[in-house]
């Protein structure tokens, strides 16, 4: 299992890599509908993402993501599991910090995925996580996920950056 799961990782990790390379700005920035949620920047420099007011409901309808708030998003997410995967106090999702460029981001979830990677490559499949579920799962199953996960974010920051390259 464990080789499956790496497997399924690096194939979505060399879609993502193929996204990464030609990942602009631009990309991050276009604001895909009136209701979106995005990254804002502060007086002193940091970025703060739009989040739902009473924490981790989902509102209805959905905000339409912007690039910039996926980038984050992933970085939060991933990051997180990461944590858990590797037994580290997970991180809050006010501690991770948008990068506020292309070039930040792509270094960033490099980063990211070269510590997931090592991370995979010790991880006990068997034991019991308590992310992104309350309990129940085990670590195979927070690194199945993630990998979906990973895919799902990938496609998302791959269509900005092809709306751009289109014209949109």
């Amino acid at each position: 299992m464990a080789g499956l799961l790496r497997w399924q990782f690096d194939l979505t990790w060399a879609l993502c890599e193929y996204h990464l390379e030609r990942l602009a700005d631009d990309d991050l920035i276009r604001v895909p509908a009136p209701l979106h949620w995005t990254v804002h920047r502060g007086p002193d420099g940091s970025w703060t993402p739009d989040f739902p007011a009473d924490g981790d409901a989902e509102p209805d309808p959905p905000p339409a993501p912007t690039g910039a708030w996926i980038a984050w998003h992933l970085l939060w997410w991933w990051g997180t599991a990461l944590d858990e995967l590797s037994g580290a106090p997970r991180r809050d999702r006010s501690e991770v910090a948008y990068p506020g460029t292309a070039d930040g981001v792509v270094a960033a979830l490099r980063e990211l995925a070269a510590s997931w990677t090592a991370a995979l490559d010790g991880a006990d499949l068997d034991r019991p996580v308590t992310f992104p579920w309350p309990a129940g799962h085990t670590a195979g199953h927070l690194i199945a996920w993630a990998n979906a996960e990973l895919m799902k974010n990938v496609a998302e920051l791959g269509r900005e950056r092809v709306v751009r390259g289109a014209g949109g």
